[in-house]
């Protein structure tokens, strides 16, 4: 089954979770910005980008790359500790 991801959830909370990254790397160090800043934003696009390919794909295949997506989420949830050990972000912001 095909699916039309701009309608799907998942999809859609991805997309605002990358905006919210975006936001929140923008206000990272400079010496961040090719490291730890990229390395999130790449994270937080790389989780609806995956949602988005895999909807065209058969509910195998689309499985699989909801797992690569589920996957990054999980990089980034450990990018945001390594932001927070290093003070680029409040404890607030580490909850949202």
């Amino acid at each position: 089954m095909k699916h039309n991801f701009k309608n799907l959830k998942i999809w859609i909370l991805a997309m605002e979770i990358t905006n919210d990254i975006y936001k929140l790397t923008a206000t990272f160090p400079k010496s961040e910005t090719y490291s730890l800043a990229n390395q999130m934003n790449r994270c937080s696009v790389s989780m609806p980008s995956n949602i988005a390919e895999g909807s065209n794909r058969g509910n195998k295949h689309f499985q699989h790359y909801l797992n690569i997506s589920l996957g990054s989420s999980f990089e980034l949830q450990t990018q945001l500790l390594i932001a927070f050990q290093n003070e680029y972000l409040s404890r607030q912001k580490q909850k949202k």
